[in-house]
């Protein structure tokens, strides 16, 4: 029986970190791939690009997950990032321009945010498995994009919680891209149907909601369909350089 078919009740949930974009949209496929029932969670943030929830939206509807939580917690009151502050989002003309130290879409603190609050849903499920899609190979320089942040918030989540005091739940925070290059992330999500076109992963959209195709995330996520050898099947703004 393919892990799809499984009866609703032998089913694990899952709580899987959904932004909207190809990295999230990947995870959610490889979750549902391994069987889990996803509790797909989203944040509305203050992010300048809130139109990745609409994307959002978009995925976790066309993968058939029935349930979707956006939680709103406004990231603007402390500001320090461009995604959430007057900064402008940096451009460059190609990937090989992004620079190796950590840039100012570094939100402080977002995936400590993020995953504590996947951790507080995941336990009143009484689930144990999280799943975020950070990696550690073609990203921005994120400090809690690291396989060492991930394998921390791990160890916090079992000294924390009600589930791993009491031994109920031994809490999993998986990964599965950490290791992979955006060429391969895209090759994964491919071969397990994931429709692009659907996602958003730009800083900095145009009014009508295109990409800009020159900040760091579009940036990476053209330089990973080209590496792949395919097309990116979203639009971009007509001042891409894409």
């Amino acid at each position: 029986m393919a892990d799809q078919d499984k009866p609703r009740e032998t089913q694990r949930d899952a709580v899987v970190l959904v932004s909207g974009g190809l990295d999230s949209t990947t995870v959610l496929a490889i979750a549902k791939a391994e069987g889990y029932r996803v509790n797909a969670l989203s944040f509305r943030y203050g992010q300048r690009h809130a139109v990745e929830l609409e994307a959002a939206r978009r995925v976790v509807a066309a993968m058939g997950v029935e349930r979707h939580v956006i939680a709103d917690i406004d990231l603007r009151a402390f500001g320090g990032s461009a995604l959430t502050d007057a900064i402008d989002v940096p451009k460059h003309g190609n990937a090989a321009e992004l620079g190796e130290g950590i840039p100012v879409t570094y939100v402080p603190a977002r995936n400590t945010v993020f995953l504590s609050f996947a951790l507080a849903w995941a336990e009143t499920l009484g689930a144990s498995d999280l799943f975020i899609g950070v990696n550690a190979l073609d990203y921005s320089g994120y400090p809690d994009c690291r396989p060492e942040y991930i394998a921390a918030f791990e160890t916090l989540a079992n000294l924390a919680t009600k589930a791993g005091v009491e031994g109920s739940s031994r809490f999993k925070i998986h990964a599965p891209l950490m290791t992979l290059d955006k060429a391969a992330i895209v090759r994964r999500g491919l071969d397990l149907g994931v429709d692009y076109g659907l996602t958003h992963s730009c800083y900095d959209p145009t009014p009508e909601g295109l990409s800009c195709g020159a900040c760091d995330s579009c940036l990476l996520r053209l330089k990973g369909f080209a590496e792949a050898g395919t097309t990116d099947p979203i639009r971009y703004g007509a001042a891409s350089k894409s």
